[in-house]
């Protein structure tokens, strides 16, 4: 084969990791020992490699546990949460954000401070169509007012509850609520308009105290009245289908006086319903943390409506 003098002289290192290969006629370079991983530098002891050990490529690193899947249970230095769900398709709306305290309460907060503007606002206009003697002849001669905008807020009630992009994206959700409250408060005022100044007087009175009651009592009860939301539905169908037969016929007082208490009853069910939503937590139901325009929909429209029922009450309880 030739002299093997007349051969290549071998590398001048060892590739890192992996033994030198010995031959007879070579033998090995002083400086570069065989390595059992890293080489060691001068003032250090060996080290023992992490990545390459001798003659056997890389070592096998321990796999993570497997992670859950979307919709999984996360256990990590980050909040821990429970399946994270979409509040549009699921109404349960168990958001990982939604347990924080700080954003339950921060929710809370925004949603009970729309809601006091709505009903001062609303208070307002009623007292104008009861104290303006020429407003309220007005609407009283005109009743396609009343009609009008009640027309207007159900059709913005629609587009609130059906368009979730609307709902959330802002400024278009002040917008359109602010729309919703007007046309709503100027329907109320005109209905108020028909009764008696110590009537709505007393019918306030009675419906701040039972909304106040209604709140505390949604706050610090164990009783779960978001899992009965399609009961307090059909107790609603069922008083919408009373008021349509109403109209038709004739009323008296009695009739006034049991049709409102019934009504007072349905939506002081969901005053505490709606409260419960907005809470969230331990409920087996609630709503996400960005639906505050919808929750104080919701909240003003239980309000007002159990504001009309009580006004009929007395309405009804003070008519001759």
């Amino acid at each position: 084969m030739g002299d093997s003098s007349k051969n290549p002289p071998p590398p001048p290192y060892a590739p890192m990791g992996y033994a030198q290969h010995q031959h007879p006629a070579y033998p090995p370079q002083p400086g570069y020992p065989p390595q059992n991983g890293y080489p060691s530098q001068p003032g250090y002891p060996p080290q023992q490699g992490q990545g390459y050990l001798p003659n056997q490529g890389f070592v096998a690193m321990p796999m993570p546990p497997p992670t859950a899947a979307y919709g999984g249970v996360y256990n990590s230095q980050e909040q821990n949460f429970a399946g994270k769900k979409d509040p549009e398709s699921n109404p349960a709306g168990l958001l990982d954000s939604f347990e924080d305290k700080a954003v339950r309460r921060g929710f809370i907060r925004r949603v009970y401070s729309i809601l006091v503007v709505q009903l001062v606002f609303t208070g307002a206009v009623i007292s104008m169509f009861s104290f303006i003697t020429e407003l309220k002849t007005y609407v009283h001669d005109n009743r396609w007012v009343m009609w009008t905008s009640w027309g207007l807020a159900f059709a913005i009630t629609i587009i609130l509850a059906c368009c979730g992009e609307i709902r959330r994206k802002t400024p278009h959700n002040f917008i359109f609520l602010g729309l919703f409250t007007a046309c709503w408060s100027i329907m109320m005022g005109t209905t108020a308009s028909f009764y008696d100044v110590d009537a709505i007087l007393i019918a306030v009175g009675c419906t701040a105290a039972v909304t106040l009651g209604l709140t505390l009592f949604a706050f610090q009860t164990k009783i779960d009245f978001t899992a009965c939301g399609g009961f307090f539905l059909a107790l609603l169908l069922i008083l919408c289908v009373g008021g349509i037969v109403m109209i038709f016929v004739p009323s008296t007082k009695y009739t006034m006086i049991g049709f409102g208490a019934a009504g007072a009853l349905v939506f002081s069910l969901y005053i505490i319903y709606d409260t419960q939503l907005m809470m969230g937590g331990s409920h087996k139901y609630s709503l996400s943390p960005e639906e505050y325009i919808f929750a104080a929909l919701n909240l003003y429209l239980d309000v007002t409506q159990l504001f009309m029922y009580i006004l009929m009450i007395v309405g009804g309880a003070r008519s001759d």
